[in-house]
């Protein structure tokens, strides 16, 4: 089997998890654990029909970080649950969720599956960085479009699309970003911050939307391009373009480090990670096991442990 990495969007996983299957599904204790069978289930389907041989489940260390809130306050402020002085936000989170993500951090340790964050960064900057740097194909599975950005099928690297749910997955390549966006993928976030983004709180620039910006960055190239044209009085930039852009000039000089995936984090090597799969075996699989049928996991489970089994 050739060498293949499969980067989670983890968290993107276990909410698409949590409101997927019925919140019925409980442990013997009475404990919702709907997320936790989703998320294995998703993972064994995911390694068997993907072919992946190293996997990283990325983690939100701090799913709104305070550097690109200091650059755009609005960012995903309409998620925060608990707005507290001094204090880390706190995420709209069911709490019936809240309670399984330990259980999954749990699930995934024993299943030998290598779980990385990085302080103040979320998991898509994790997913940024492996990508850019791994010398193997990669596919990253999440439901957040703005991952589109690190497409690239000069390196092997595509998005596995869950938007349209599990049944329904989507493979997304550089033909497929450009034939939804009329952008190629690393144009996807200069894109993205002229159009805005509601789901992230990025309001984009007033009066642009996505065919407008996809026509902008095919005359133009990418942002600064279209800015430095927006410079030049000889540039045939129409006024209308020219005034909006103008109007919206501070937001467009913090937007693309909002915007753009880190790709240069400080991460451990795939070897050091554990990211290679491979058979649980002994304690690690009794354990697992023995969760399994205390937390009423059994089916999920022993799926994920067969996909794993046929790991070298």
């Amino acid at each position: 089997m050739p060498d293949r990495l499969m980067l989670l969007d983890t968290a993107s996983l276990y909410f698409r998890a949590f409101f997927g299957v019925p919140d019925s599904i409980r442990s013997h204790d009475g404990t919702p654990v709907n997320a936790v069978r989703g998320l294995a289930e998703m993972i064994a389907r995911l390694v068997t029909e993907y072919g992946a041989t190293h996997l990283v489940a990325c983690w939100d260390e701090d799913w709104r970080p305070g550097w690109r809130v200091d650059l755009i306050p609005s960012y995903k402020s309409h998620r925060i649950a608990e707005d507290v002085a001094g204090a880390p936000d706190v995420e709209v989170v069911p709490e019936a969720l809240v309670r399984q993500v330990p259980m999954i951090r749990r699930v995934l340790g024993l299943a030998g599956i290598a779980v990385v964050g990085a302080a103040g960064h979320e998991a898509d900057d994790v997913i940024g960085t492996y990508a850019s740097q791994a010398d193997l194909p990669v596919d990253v599975v999440t439901g957040d479009r703005d991952l589109f950005q690190v497409v690239d099928d000069s390196r092997g690297v595509r998005v596995i699309y869950t938007a349209k749910g599990m049944r329904n997955l989507e493979v997304v390549t550089d033909a497929v970003v450009v034939g939804k966006y009329r952008v190629l993928p690393e144009q996807y976030a200069d894109f993205a911050a002229l159009r805005g983004d509601a789901s992230d709180g990025l309001p984009g620039v007033a009066g642009i939307g996505e065919k407008t910006a996809a026509s902008l960055l095919l005359a133009y190239g990418t942002l600064d391009g279209l800015l430095a044209a927006a410079a030049d009085p000889g540039s045939g930039l129409s006024a209308p373009v020219r005034a909006k852009l103008a109007a919206s000039a501070d937001y467009l000089t913090v937007a693309p480090a909002v915007v753009n995936v880190v790709r240069d984090l400080a991460l451990p090597t795939l070897d050091d990670a554990g990211a290679r799969l491979h058979p649980v075996t002994g304690n690690a699989r009794t354990e697992l096991e023995s969760l399994a049928s205390d937390w009423n996991l059994g089916g999920p489970v022993r799926r994920l442990l067969d996909a794993l089994d046929l790991r070298p």
